[in-house]
């Protein structure tokens, strides 16, 4: 199993590293690829060091599987060249993720859609994924009218400036800059740029994404997001209404029986998912389970995740484990011939 990390050097690009060793992914040839100015460096992966090659020589090596998180553009130009070479590109970027002819997949919610033929298969924003985990197991239970959805994502979503930023902020320092204002003690209630109804396109991502995802374009979203000072860790508040009356016992069973969920409500000892509890986690934390009292058959809750795991690396990777899975992508064999 030969395996291409695209964007390698990244902050993402490093955490899906950190993941496929984590989750002991069978891969037998790793390529880290990055920039032009990257190649010949090297990377640690399971105690050995790689050398960083470039995309050309990556399409060269004709790996199964390519995990790219290396922006939009470059996934736009090399995905199809990785595609060409029978590769399966699994794309963290939002170059294909609306396109008719392309899968945009959470496992726990939808890769049954998954087929040999797909080789270009979208991972969705992060901001979506922890949603759509929770939506699911209610959807299929209640069926969703509305959802109403306030973001609180840490700056990690932007990339490493953004670190910088805010910790340089922390400490009185000036330096590089991701966003045009402070955001230590401050929020942002602007991630990506605005579009033409006044939404951004973070917003408007988390409205068709989640509904090509969950397959219903019934589900009627509404989204705010906003950068928080937080290192690590995206936090909705969602409010979801639904067309037939719910249980809060059943619910929560719902949702502790859901793949990839862990809940955490239990207001009386102050009991409820933090950025801090899902750093470095794989699962989609869920509490504050409560009826909003202001109108029928409608919830709210409280969901937290690890944006570069589940919002990223972890995703993908578990796209990976079920095309392995489902035999839909086959681990070769290498045959021995018994000497005489």
């Amino acid at each position: 199993m030969k395996v291409a990390v695209v964007g390698a050097t990244g902050l993402v690009g490093a955490k899906m590293l950190q993941v496929l060793e984590e989750r002991n992914f069978p891969i037998t040839q790793l390529y880290p690829v990055a920039s032009e100015r990257s190649v010949g460096k090297t990377i640690k992966f399971k105690g050995k060091r790689y050398k960083i090659i470039s995309m050309d020589a990556a399409v060269g090596k004709k790996p199964d599987i390519a995990i790219f998180s290396a922006g939009g553009s470059v996934s736009k130009e090399w995905a199809p060249k990785f595609a060409d070479v029978k590769t399966v590109v699994i794309d963290n970027s939002s170059a294909w993720r609306m396109d008719p002819e392309k899968k945009l997949i959470v496992p726990e919610v939808n890769a049954g859609v998954l087929t040999k033929n797909d080789l270009i298969i979208a991972n969705p924003n992060c901001s979506t994924i922890q949603m759509v985990v929770a939506l699911k197991p209610l959807h299929d239970r209640y069926k969703i009218k509305r959802v109403v959805v306030s973001t609180y994502q840490s700056v990690t979503g932007t990339g490493v400036k953004a670190v910088e930023q805010l910790m340089n902020e922390r400490k009185g320092k000036t330096g590089t800059r991701a966003y045009t204002y402070q955001i230590d003690l401050n929020l942002i209630p602007q991630i990506d740029v605005f579009t033409e109804n006044g939404y951004t396109k973070e917003e408007m991502k988390m409205v068709n994404e989640t509904r090509k995802i969950m397959g219903d374009d019934t589900i009627r979203l509404t989204a705010t997001t906003v950068r928080v000072p937080v290192i690590g860790g995206h936090s909705e508040a969602v409010n979801v209404e639904f067309e037939h009356d719910f249980d809060l016992a059943e619910v929560r069973q719902l949702l502790e029986n859901a793949p990839g969920i862990v809940v955490v409500d239990d207001p009386e000892h102050a009991g409820y998912p933090m950025p801090l509890m899902a750093h470095d986690k794989d699962d989609v934390f869920v509490g504050r389970l409560r009826r909003d009292e202001s109108q029928e058959n409608t919830l709210n809750m409280w969901i937290v995740s690890d944006n570069l795991r589940k919002g990223a690396a972890t995703n993908a990777v578990q796209i990976a484990e079920y095309l392995l899975a489902q035999g839909i992508l086959k681990l070769k064999v290498k045959k021995t011939v018994a000497s005489s």
